[in-house]
């Protein structure tokens, strides 16, 4: 089965455009926790300027040993690591009620604002997923970059398999992307450089913020699209339904 990049792109530019409620404003609403939580991140286990100056300076000067006691006395406490990594896990459900939130929108399922909260439901299983995706792909990448990113592109369904199927462990939505995934990485990864121009603006200090208003909403929804149409493939066990599917096309 082939899949019609363009049409999936157009597809949801027109989901979009029609949504109810409007998914740029969800997007927008992730965003703005993300700034938020990448502030205070900046604030609790980040060094200042000041800080970052003496250290060189001491370096500068040969003295390695004060470079050292200088900084740990200005390193963050455990508890600081901590508080961060508890935010980041927070901004990672909230990332997977977004996904809810658009599988919900293209399905015509009663999405609401409220789906952003939705991943706090299964809080534990997105967690655990989420460290087995890391220890699976840095195992991958001992061996070589290379391999580390193909199992990166192996694994990028999984979420979204966990959020279909609630009955299912992590590591079967795990096996499960795998198994879709076969013959499909590369397609996948084209598809991620079609949005090259986009995430290069995004990437522009300041002016980005505006840009991802935008290329958030939209890069996340053809991802979603992309999935709906893996899943709705013949040999795929996993079917939802689907109006006018680019797929077909």
């Amino acid at each position: 089965m082939d899949i019609n990049r363009a049409e999936l792109k157009r597809r949801a530019h027109v989901i979009i455009r029609d949504s109810k409620p409007k998914i740029l404003y969800a997007g927008l609403i992730y965003l703005a926790l993300a700034v938020l939580m990448g502030v205070l991140s900046a604030q609790i286990v980040g060094i200042s300027v000041r800080d970052a100056n003496q250290i060189l300076q001491y370096l500068n000067e040969g003295d390695t040993q004060r470079a050292m006691i200088y900084a740990q006395s200005v390193a963050p406490s455990a508890s600081a690591y901590l508080l961060d990594t508890a935010m980041q896990l927070v901004l990672s459900i909230v990332g997977a009620g977004f996904i809810i939130f658009l599988l919900n929108t293209i399905r015509s399922a009663g999405a609401c604002y409220g789906n952003l909260l939705d991943g706090f439901g299964f809080f534990w299983r997105v967690i655990l997923l989420n460290i087995l995706e890391a220890v699976f792909i840095s195992l991958w990448s001992m061996l070589l970059v290379i391999p580390g990113i193909i199992a990166a592109y192996r694994y990028r369904q999984a979420i979204y398999l966990l959020i279909d199927h609630p009955d299912w462990s992590a590591l079967d939505c795990i096996r499960e992307s795998k198994r879709i995934m076969l013959g499909r990485k590369a397609e996948l990864f084209i598809l991620d450089l079609s949005f090259i121009g986009w995430m290069i603006l995004a990437g522009i200090p300041y002016v980005g913020y505006i840009v991802q208003v935008w290329t958030f909403p939209y890069i996340n929804t053809t991802y979603a699209l992309y999935y709906m149409a893996l899943t709705a493939a013949p040999e795929s066990r996993v079917e939802r339904p689907y109006e006018n599917p680019p797929w077909e096309g």
